[in-house]
């Protein structure tokens, strides 16, 4: 499974234009951060653009899927739409007090909300957290070495992970959205196919 997740994460690396966080996009202007003026810390704001992207579809998500789909699951084995935004929740405070070495808040948002409104909310203040952790990094700061899984890895690395793991985790949302009917947020609005 390792090895699938980061053939993914690197596929998606290439193929998603990385918006730097604070740049809006203007009709015409192309998705892609301008070059002319490079970064103090390259690595940690492409991170960070990166995690901007996934994050914000898994909210968007989260936010257009009806309350009443909140308990579904496709398979009895699986976890519910809304455990699922529980669970990216937990993910995100566990992994980001992990990158920059404070006590996980442990939250157990999957196992003690229910609601959209609680559990939107909750997802929402995950990634806040999740931003809060990237405005102190550096990529001096990121090249740190800090324990996960038993493994000794950058700190960049360990948001590199909440990344993918949000991003697998909207994958899961964007099939139960699918089987519901619903667009999911990274689908809506794509360019018509060109005239043949």
């Amino acid at each position: 499974m390792d090895k699938k997740l980061g053939l993914v994460f690197a596929a998606l690396l290439m193929a998603i234009p990385v918006a730097v966080p604070g740049q809006e996009k203007t009709p015409g202007q192309s998705a892609v951060p301008d070059q002319s003026a490079p970064s103090a810390n390259p690595i940690t704001a492409s991170e960070r653009g990166f995690y901007s992207f996934v994050s914000s579809a898994v909210v968007n998500a989260a936010q257009k899927m009806p309350e009443e789909n909140y308990s579904f699951k496709p398979t009895p084995e699986v976890r519910t739409f809304g455990q699922l935004v529980g669970h990216v929740a937990d993910a995100s405070y566990s992994f980001c007090s992990q990158a920059i070495g404070e006590a996980n808040p442990g939250k157990d948002i999957e196992k003690t909300k229910t609601s959209k409104a609680d559990l939107v909310a909750a997802l929402k203040e995950g990634v806040a957290y999740c931003n809060k952790a990237f405005d102190g990094m550096t990529d001096a700061k990121g090249s740190q070495l800090v324990k996960l899984f038993n493994f000794n890895l950058a700190r960049l690395t360990v948001f590199s992970i909440n990344t993918a793991h949000t991003d697998e985790h909207y994958g899961n949302m964007v099939t139960y959205m699918r089987l519901k009917g619903i667009v999911p947020p990274t689908s809506e609005n794509q360019p018509a196919a060109p005239a043949k």
